[in-house]
């Protein structure tokens, strides 16, 4: 089916547009700036193109989601066709028919390139593919998610860069926790304003602070006697006070995303059926179900695969045999999925005794656990496309 083709090269401020027709002939091209006025404006001037000859809108853009935003939604919600580009790909693309410079003018026009040929070129049809919206809710567990993991990350570094700090300012102190983020810790660097007030509270007063008893009082009573404070205390203390004050935010607002997600799970059809799988918790489900949105997406159970991280790539030549893996995986969607298969393979005898065999044959703890995910990944698929759950197989009793 013949349509009007438009190819946009995304930027931080400003896109350049280019409108042509399936034949090749390109009928307009103009700079679109990323404000309401300008997009009210684009949409009537590609309507009136469109009006014009009578063809249905495909629109063509690189980067759909981040810079793109809220564009591609707007292009959604009009009816027209979606397309992202695939920027590796369209990198290639740009080697293989070179042009003679490199504008953003020119990126457009080869944008309407590939999309006049992915009718006819089925590498084109990799490059370019159509964006398909997920239900609202794996939509919203997604932006979710994806929040958790930067809180989360950012805890991390916080906590990496107090355990430096204390280590420097008060020798010793770390050694009456398990933990550097256990919450007695926490709120006994956070009980008072500064640092070496900490080395003079009574015993009493400790036993007042929030998961300390009696055990964890004796600790600290034992480090307050022999307390060493480097000459740097009183600005690095209150750096590491700030940064244990930061920590218990970010617990809060990391349980707080948590409790909002499993609201979200059950509304979800595809986190649903994820979660019935033995070892798959609602954080690794509803991240898995955020990054695919919806199985309208992929083709077949192996694209969905390749996407998630569960099928390498052959990489053979000769002698040699080999695999790499895929340029284009989600990487937040197989760190979901490695972390969930690992749990469900020491919950479940038939997935261990698989990884067993797996192990046998010389595969590394990571390959093994692919290659169970790749399994993993074709029960997903079955359970989504026969809207049921999953039940775990029983053993047949070992004779003996």
């Amino acid at each position: 089916m013949e349509q009007l083709l438009v190819g946009i090269d995304v930027g931080c401020r400003r896109h350049r547009v280019a409108v042509g027709m399936p034949d090749g002939t390109l009928i307009d091209q103009f700079d679109l700036d990323h404000k309401p006025a300008s997009f009210d404006e684009f949409f009537l001037r590609i309507e009136k193109q469109a009006m014009k000859f009578s063809l249905p809108v495909s629109v063509g853009m690189e980067g759909h989601g981040g810079w793109a935003r809220p564009l591609d939604e707007m292009v959604i919600s009009k009816g027209w066709t979606l397309l992202n580009v695939n920027n590796l790909k369209l990198a290639r693309f740009k080697e293989i028919f070179p042009s003679p410079a490199k504008t953003d003018a020119i990126d457009a026009r080869k944008i309407l390139e590939l999309m006049r040929l992915r009718p006819l070129l089925p590498q084109a049809k990799e490059i370019l593919n159509e964006v398909i919206p997920a239900p609202q809710v794996n939509h919203d567990m997604k932006l979710l998610t994806r929040r958790r993991r930067q809180l989360v990350n950012e805890r991390g570094m916080v906590i990496n860069r107090m355990h430096s700090d204390l280590q420097a300012i008060a020798p010793g102190l770390l050694e009456i926790t398990g933990s550097i983020d256990n919450l007695w810790f926490l709120h006994f660097l956070t009980v008072r304003d500064s640092f070496d007030q900490l080395t003079r509270m009574h015993k009493s007063s400790l036993m007042q602070i929030k998961g300390v008893g009696v055990k964890y009082a004796d600790l600290i009573h034992n480090w307050q006697r022999s307390a060493l404070l480097c000459s740097d205390i009183n600005l690095m203390g209150d750096m590491a006070i700030e940064d244990a004050q930061r920590v218990l935010s970010l617990d809060e607002k990391i349980k707080k995303i948590e409790s909002h997600l499993e609201e979200l799970a059950p509304q979800s059809k595809l986190a649903t059926a994820i979660i019935s799988i033995t070892g798959y918790g609602i954080i690794c489900a509803t991240e898995l179900a955020g990054e695919i949105g919806t199985l309208k997406r992929f083709t077949s159970e192996s694209a969905l695969a390749r996407y998630i991280g569960m099928a390498p790539l052959d990489n053979s030549s000769g002698v040699y045999t080999g695999a790499k893996g895929g340029k284009q995986v989600n990487r937040r969607a197989k760190a979901a999925m490695m972390t969930a298969v690992a749990r469900h393979y020491w919950h479940t005898p038939q997935s261990k005794e698989y990884y067993e065999k797996k192990r046998a044959e010389g595969k590394k703890h990571n390959q093994a656990v692919r290659s169970l995910g790749r399994h993993i990944t074709r029960v997903i698929w079955s359970l989504m496309k026969n809207n049921k759950l999953y039940k775990p197989k029983e053993m047949p009793p070992k004779t003996t």
